[in-house]
């Protein structure tokens, strides 16, 4: 079995310790079928909790980690919040939905709820001790700080390893969370340095005070996206199909660590939707084997996670991280938003709603458009996808943007440039339907990064090609409820 997976008590003395340290702070677990419907099971919560600070280190935030947060972070509504994008704004006839991830609690990005999904099963299982482990929370920016979250709610202590080069809003972020500044690990390279990471993180794991939790290989991660973003996301294909009579078509979304595109299954599973994996065109590693650097924070690169079920997707899609750093300046700055409002009629609403997309928010919306323009999908079809951070986490990107790109100068002209370029003139070059002999060939090549140089076995390794290997993994949620509610009322 894969750690992270246990269904029982593996140390009863360390669980014993976790509870303890939990009933004494007053902290209450939510269990995980609560954040998947959280209308049906967290209304009277959500109003008993609405005057606690969404961005505070409180526990009662557990109880927002979840898709059905309003615009103001302490409400709960029916739809997760989301944004259509029109064909005035995409070229595309069919609409692109973006499910806004700014919306979870502490961290403003959905990966806070990644983090829940591998630390609970540890705590309840006893293979984390609470009164002993440090947390390590491997990441490029947005996990790590997930991570730190969620532990230090739980009184847990927690390392944050992420690369150098990450924007500096992620490391204001943790100097601000994690008391001691050595706690932040800082790797070579940017994103695509993810072996780096992998590196410094085997080091932390000689000392056995250090629980080293990788999101790329703990499929806690797989399991809780595809047991609560899934049903998220199909609340947005059903509210899109009555109120618009949109049908959806695909679920298209960034590689990165593999647990957002176990939504994927969930709307394959119950809507019938394709599944798209994007990637870093400057490191195309899913479509021709490639490597390279890039700016696309947050997705990862030059390996395919443990947990990416890649015998269940259906396209590759390259795009361009130079056109995310461009379109980050046309969304976010006064100029680009004027050009938007000007000359192709975009609102002041959707301006504003553009606030909530990063740069891996972007490349996930660029993949979208690829994909309605390779499927030639018409008006009334829709692309789902989930904006994961939003803008504020990449302010000083834009002047970095603006100095590599444009010289420093992003005016009038250059807004417009951007725009023909990266919206319009995005086609479905470095697109790749994947069949039987492509997603082999991208499930092999895990070989070398989980095999031979992690240490997974290979008969571990292959027990991953089965489908019902993962269809498996949602049921332990059932596992993990039970034994949350045996926590709590110990």
């Amino acid at each position: 079995m894969f750690p992270g997976l246990e269904q029982n008590v593996v140390d009863r003395a360390a669980h014993d310790r976790n509870v303890e340290r939990l009933q004494n702070a007053g902290v209450v677990l939510p269990r995980i079928q609560e954040l998947a419907d959280p209308t049906v099971h967290l209304a009277s919560k959500s109003a008993e909790i609405a005057d606690v600070d969404p961005d505070g280190p409180d526990a009662r935030n557990l109880f927002r980690v979840h898709w059905h947060n309003g615009t103001d972070r302490r409400s709960l509504v029916d739809v997760p919040e989301h944004v259509v994008l029109p064909e005035a704004l995409t070229g595309v006839r069919a609409r692109i939905a973006v499910a806004l991830g700014n919306r979870f609690p502490m961290i403003g990005t959905h990966k806070v709820l990644a983090a829940y999904g591998c630390l609970i099963p540890r705590l309840l299982s006893g293979t984390f001790d609470s009164t002993r482990h440090r947390a390590v929370w491997p990441s490029t920016g947005n996990y790590c700080r997930g991570g730190v979250a969620i532990a230090t709610v739980l009184g847990c202590r927690s390392i944050a390893v992420l690369p150098e080069g990450m924007s500096r809003e992620r490391f204001d972020w943790l100097n601000r969370w994690l008391a001691d500044p050595e706690d932040i690990h800082r790797t070579p390279g940017t994103e695509s340095n993810v072996k780096e990471i992998y590196d410094a993180c085997n080091t932390l794991a000689k000392d056995p005070e250090n629980l080293v939790l990788n999101q790329f290989s703990e499929f806690g991660n797989y399991a809780i996206h595809r047991s609560v973003t899934g049903p998220a996301l199909q609340r947005v294909a059903e509210h899109l199909n009555t109120e618009q009579g949109l049908r959806p078509r695909a679920f298209v979304a960034a590689s990165g660590s593999g647990g957002t595109l176990a939504a994927g299954e969930h709307l394959k599973r119950v809507l019938g939707t394709d599944i798209g994996v994007i990637e870093a065109l400057e490191c195309p590693t899913l479509l021709y084997n490639g490597y390279g650097e890039h700016n696309i924070q947050g997705i990862g690169d030059k390996h395919v996670p443990l947990i990416h079920n890649v015998l269940a997707s259906d396209f590759a899609i390259g795009v361009s991280g130079s056109a995310c750093d461009c379109l980050n300046l046309l969304f976010n700055t006064r100029v680009g938003q004027r050009y938007l409002s000007d000359h192709r009629g975009i609102g002041q609403e959707l301006l504003t709603d553009l606030e909530s997309l990063g740069l891996s928010s972007i490349a996930n919306v660029l993949g979208a458009i690829k994909y309605a323009r390779y499927m030639d999908l018409g008006e009334r079809d829709v692309v789902l996808t989930v904006a994961t951070d939003g803008a504020d986490m990449y302010r000083t990107e834009i002047d970095v943007a603006a100095d590599k790109h444009f010289d420093g100068r992003f005016g009038e002209v250059t807004a417009a440039e951007t725009f023909g370029r990266h919206v319009l003139g995005t086609g479905i070059d470095h697109m790749q339907q994947l069949g039987r002999f492509e997603r082999e060939r991208i499930f092999n090549l895990g070989y070398y990064t989980w095999v031979e140089q992690q240490g997974i076995s290979l008969e571990d390794f292959d027990r991953r090609r089965d489908q019902s290997f993962w269809d498996g993994l949602p049921v332990l949620v059932q596992f993990w409820d039970e034994m949350i509610a045996r926590f709590n009322g110990s």
